[in-house]
């Protein structure tokens, strides 16, 4: 939680040029603020930060994590646009904290320290309407890489819900680096789970048919304003992807989230518009080996008037920079994020102050490079081997999300159709890969070969892996996770259309 006081009452602290720094007079309203929240007892910090002697005894540490601006986690540049709870230091509040280290740590007159913030205990946003735990422990070891582990928590919700916030309490924080809120409502989920042995799955072959959320340590949780919330159908799973950091202890992991419902169905329908859709799947990220600066990029005019609520992007190692722009009809442009030095281990939503209104018309477009050389540290791959889109934290993605609401709740129809056909480009990078690969000539056999009932249907379990959620989002017209003769012979036909288009 971010209980960050106004820079004005800082810096009218006593201190003057040849005054000496003392902890408790001048370090310490920069450690409340910014860090204790977070490094305290049963909080996502490795280690506490609320006394001189705690703070003064990873001084070093704190120096050159505030220096190189890993912490406090905040990846979005404040330059352009105002964000809700921000969590930045001032340069001046950095070279403050520095001069403090270089002068001996002074304690100085505890008298001089301002009180502790009182720091809400439990859940920040008071009692959930439902709370739902792992099942099981899952054990995170000591050391080796990082993990990417996919958690289920059944619901089985007899009714649909609507989401206002969710707020996650993990219990070995200091491991957890992120938890990415998905919903499953295919069940594909739930079959995965544990077959390995172990709580959980990994990769994300599996069905997502939305999202709630995502968690970061150091984020607060927020309700969404106004009467807006997130749909949760009945029957959905929550799967949580979540990204392990091993500590140097084992430690168990078993997470428990807290689910805040609205009263009633929102009056406008919240839209995500991802730029490039489905995380950059038909942007053919192919990503040589050595290269330095691989850009995506892509755009998508919003056909009505939008009212942008917030922002955030996603991508695996090697992304470097992200940025997304609004041209207005007008010619004007705003930034609405910029983030550049990305970093995996800290994903975010960035909430705007205000609500931005995007008028019909406006052009949103996002830039993503990438870095795949040997100069990046955050490179996977000793030496950089040759990348490509896929779901593994080893592959890549990239996408820049806003999420906001039509103006007018009746143009929620026509945003929602301009969104659905700005993603059929996923579907021809698909078919180009197929064509490329002779698969649409051999496709009868294919078909053959994977109808393994022999029942004219190709059903989820006998898709493979790498095609299976693309050719049911796009193919499976009456959703009931399987490809009938009829969306099979679409299929066809689409392909040996594309086939003679080339072939002309």
């Amino acid at each position: 939680m971010n209980t960050r006081l106004p820079l004005v009452t800082i810096l009218t602290l006593p201190l003057f040029a040849n005054a000496e720094v003392t902890y408790h007079r001048d370090i310490a309203p920069i450690i409340y603020a910014n860090c204790t929240g977070c490094h305290r007892e049963g909080e996502s910090g490795p280690f506490p930060l609320s006394t001189f002697e705690e703070v003064s005894r990873k001084a070093k540490t704190v120096e050159r994590v505030i220096e190189d601006r890993y912490m406090p986690p905040w990846h979005a540049s404040i330059e352009h646009v105002p964000f809700h709870d921000i969590r930045r230091l001032e340069k001046e509040e950095i070279e403050r904290f520095g001069n403090w280290v270089t002068a001996g740590k002074p304690e100085g007159d505890p008298a001089d320290a301002p009180p502790i913030p009182d720091f809400p205990e439990g859940w920040q946003l008071g009692e959930p309407d439902l709370v739902v735990t792992m099942a099981k422990a899952y054990e995170v070891p000591a050391d080796g890489p990082d993990i990417y582990r996919n958690f289920v928590l059944p619901l089985d919700l007899p009714e649909d819900k609507w989401v206002k916030a969710v707020e996650l309490r993990p219990s070995a924080r200091s491991v957890l680096h992120h938890s990415l809120l998905f919903l499953d409502d295919s069940g594909t989920a739930r079959s995965l789970d544990g077959k390995d042995g172990k709580p959980g799955f990994s990769g994300m072959g599996f069905r997502k048919s939305g999202s709630i959320g995502t968690y970061v340590p150091g984020a607060t949780p927020r309700r969404l304003p106004g009467d807006l919330a997130r749909p949760l159908p009945k029957g959905s799973d929550i799967v949580l992807s979540t990204h392990f950091h091993p500590s140097g202890k084992i430690e168990e992991e078993q997470t428990t989230l807290g689910i805040y419902f609205a009263d009633s169905p929102p009056g406008r329908k919240l839209e995500e518009l991802q730029v490039p859709p489905a995380f950059g799947r038909g942007a053919g990220i192919d990503i040589p080996a050595g290269e330095s600066n691989y850009i995506v990029e892509d755009s998508f005019k919003i056909p009505v008037d939008y009212e942008a609520i917030s922002v955030g992007g996603h991508a695996h190692y090697i992304c470097e920079t992200m940025l997304m722009t609004a041209t207005l009809p007008d010619g004007g442009e705003k930034v609405l994020l910029e983030i550049t030095d990305w970093d995996l281990d800290w994903q975010d939503t960035y909430y705007f102050a205000e609500p931005l209104i995007l008028p019909a018309g406006t052009v949103i477009k996002s830039v993503i490079t990438y870095d795949n050389s040997a100069n990046n540290p955050d490179n996977p791959n000793t030496p950089p081997q040759r990348i490509k889109w896929g779901r593994e934290s080893t592959d890549e993605m990239g996408s820049m999300t806003l999420i906001g609401v039509p103006v007018e709740a009746g143009d929620s129809r026509m945003l929602s159709r301009a969104a659905k056909l700005d993603q059929a480009k996923i579907l021809a990078e698909v078919g180009k890969e197929l064509i490329n690969s002779r698969t649409a000539e051999k496709l009868p056999q294919i078909i053959k070969a994977l109808d393994r009932d022999g029942d004219g249907n190709l059903h989820e379990t006998e898709l493979p892996p790498r095609m299976k959620s693309i050719l049911l989002e796009k193919l499976d017209i009456d959703r009931d996770n399987s490809l009938n003769p009829s969306e099979i012979q679409t299929l066809k036909d689409w392909l040996e259309n594309r086939k003679a288009k080339k072939e002309a």
